[in-house]
């Protein structure tokens, strides 16, 4: 096991909710750039924590950049009172290594929603996160991110620019380098915790299609919706409808 790291935190909602939240962002992002899940449950009477992982916003550098080691992170990575969360939603990278966490300890959290997640990046996969990687930290500009999501809301804007001037390229580079086999199906076909997938629309662009969704979908605590018009950010490209769909999964 990997050793782990403590993760800094955001909050949203009352200290003292019954109700207790874990967001987990994608490669390159960080904590703040899960806002709108946070908004979403603290406004449904949540508390949300979201974390910046290893080598990203203000979390510690280190050297293992391996999905194993962003779940050992997690692992450790607790409600206050030192219990089990009654929610984690991890997207991208965030949602691999949730996956991986939760299928190791069952107790970790009662719930997990994966929004696009990265369980296998085909070969096409990885070209297209390494070259949008790339021009992330090429221009990490609010004006850059505008002129290539000028629908995004100004927040997502500004946190996407921030995000990129924090991480650090050489953990984000690591990432794929230390990760050759970046397949995590074992962990989630042991999955035993209700899990709804929010997918990406695949005439967009997607990480979650095809066969990859025939193989998760085989464990029948699995279920998925999609975000249609959505690329592989739901909650940035079409919010209002990523929210209605994970408050549709938690109402069930």
């Amino acid at each position: 096991m990997p050793a782990s790291v403590t993760l800094p935190r955001l909050s949203w909602g009352d200290p003292a909710a019954a109700r207790r939240a874990l967001l987990v962002h994608g490669l390159g992002s960080n904590g703040a750039l899960m806002w709108r899940y946070g908004v979403a449950l603290a406004d449904a009477g949540w508390r949300a924590d979201a974390v910046d992982l290893r080598g990203h916003g203000t979390a510690p550098r280190t050297l293992d950049y391996t999905i194993p080691a962003y779940a050992a992170d997690l692992r450790v990575t607790r409600p206050d009172d030192g219990g089990s969360w009654d929610l984690v939603i991890g997207h991208s990278l965030g949602g691999a290594a949730s996956v991986l966490t939760a299928a190791g300890d069952p107790v970790w959290t009662r719930r997990l929603v994966l929004v696009d997640p990265a369980i296998r990046l085909a070969p096409r996969d990885r070209e297209i996160v390494r070259a949008s990687q790339e021009d992330s930290f090429a221009d990490p500009t609010a004006a850059a991110v505008r002129a290539g999501h000028p629908n995004w809301h100004e927040h997502d804007i500004e946190l996407k620019a921030v995000s990129a001037q924090q991480a650090s390229r050489w953990a984000v580079e690591q990432t794929s380098v230390q990760n050759p086999a970046w397949d995590v199906t074992d962990a989630a076909a042991r999955l035993s915790v209700p899990t709804h997938v929010i997918a990406s629309d695949p005439t967009v662009y997607s990480i979650f299609k095809k066969r990859l969704v025939d193989e998760v979908l085989q464990n029948p605590r699995i279920t998925m919706s999609v975000v249609t018009g959505a690329g592989h950010s739901p909650h940035r490209d079409e919010p209002e409808a990523t929210v209605a769909q994970l408050l549709a999964a938690l109402a069930d």
